[in-house]
């Protein structure tokens, strides 16, 4: 059995790789860094390295790779039985026409075997949004032809992976909480039994608790411990007016989904405890920059702040801690992240209404939007 993993940063090696090698697949990640490339295939093997209250390592071997645009990757498609990403959302777009090439290769090889498609990505549905990008690239009869041989389940994943250093440059840190949850419904073919993977009628309801409660904290750590000068989650979090307001912004964006999907109150309130005390993992030193990268995509209408806000709005609920998370996203000051820098100059040359109307989504006119200009104000009280 072969899988292709698409994307070999941290979270291809220290999660889906992992998960999928462990399972019993021979891995093939694809990836367009040649230099990681090559470590891969002289190598042919890394180690996980478990740090939490439990610490193990997991050796990974069997592995190569390809370049992700070339058509070693085009071949491997065309010979895998599950195709799964860790690139970003917005990198699909350029995973997506090697897939599509792949599986017109597939059908001209008269290849029965049922091949699924998994994204896995921080985002809502990110594996229909693959779809729609393969899709546009095939023809018609190889569209017709896909529809009843290739899966695009949708997945919600969920693992904290940072840059940790390790001394031999493959090895990835890893906390040891992990979880991946994958539509069921959406499988074509007989559904691989993979041990780390599951399966789920109601994604849409994991896809919002994961991204609403972990994303929506782990956001408010980095923007107003970035704003106070610390440069770790577990350093934010460590300092008892940042993890009242993160704790705080998480029961917000909570409550709204309990009300939405029927959650059960108390476990969904021991979920928040549980992701609280992940943060505060002393050996994973996440850092404030990385968690908070792309602040112009956080605040877009269906991600890990707006939603959850005006979700608590739509309910009635208070959704003043989410606000601040917002305000501490517009002030993310990181010279490196083009994001940061458009939405600091969008502010300076087009003041902070239109640019919290550009990346929110949110209408002029809206009462929401006086709130957040409020809310960037009163960030600054976690200045030091």
């Amino acid at each position: 059995m072969k899988a292709i993993q698409f994307g070999a940063g941290n979270i291809g090696r220290g999660f889906i790789g992992a998960v999928l090698a462990e399972a019993g697949y021979e891995v093939i990640f694809a990836d367009v860094v040649e230099e990681l490339l090559n470590q891969i295939n002289e190598r042919k093997a890394y180690t996980v390295h478990v740090m939490d209250t439990n610490k193990y390592d997991v050796d990974i071997k069997g592995i190569s790779a390809v370049n992700s645009g070339s058509d070693n990757a085009v071949q491997a498609v065309t010979e895998a039985s599950i195709i799964t990403t860790a690139v970003g959302l917005r990198i699909l777009k350029f995973v997506a026409p090697t897939i599509a090439k792949g599986l017109k290769a597939r059908k001209e090889k008269n290849v029965e075997t049922p091949l699924n498609v998994i994204a896995c990505e921080n985002g809502i549905r990110a594996t229909s949004q693959l779809k729609e990008l393969v899709f546009a690239q095939l023809d018609e009869d190889t569209a017709a032809w896909a529809k009843t041989h290739v899966g695009f389940p949708d997945a919600a994943v969920d693992r904290i992976v940072p840059p940790v250093h390790c001394e031999v440059p493959l090895d990835v840190a890893v906390e040891e909480y992990f979880e991946w949850d994958v539509e069921k419904a959406s499988f074509v073919g007989e559904i691989p039994v993979i041990k780390g993977m599951t399966l789920v009628d109601n994604l849409e309801a994991y896809l919002e608790r994961k991204l609403f409660t972990l994303n929506t904290g782990h956001a408010t750590a980095a923007y107003l411990g970035k704003i106070r000068g610390y440069q770790t989650i577990n350093e934010s979090i460590a300092d008892p007016e940042i993890y009242a307001v993160v704790k705080a912004a998480m029961q917000q964006s909570g409550e709204g989904l309990v009300r939405k999907f029927g959650f059960d109150h108390e476990a969904h309130f021991a979920y928040i405890e549980k992701i609280l005390k992940r943060f505060q993992n002393p050996y994973l030193k996440d850092e404030c920059n990385r968690v908070g990268r792309e602040p112009g995509r956080k605040l877009a209408p269906n991600d890990r702040i707006i939603l959850p806000m005006l979700t608590a709005k739509g309910f009635g609920l208070p959704y003043d801690k989410l606000l601040l998370a917002a305000g501490g996203a517009l002030r993310f000051n990181n010279p490196d992240d083009p994001q940061s820098v458009e939405i600091a100059e969008g502010i300076k040359n087009d003041g902070l209404e239109k640019t919290i109307v550009k990346f929110t989504g949110l209408q002029a006119n809206d009462p929401v939007v006086g709130e957040i200009k409020d809310a960037y104000d009163k960030v600054l009280t976690f200045a030091k």
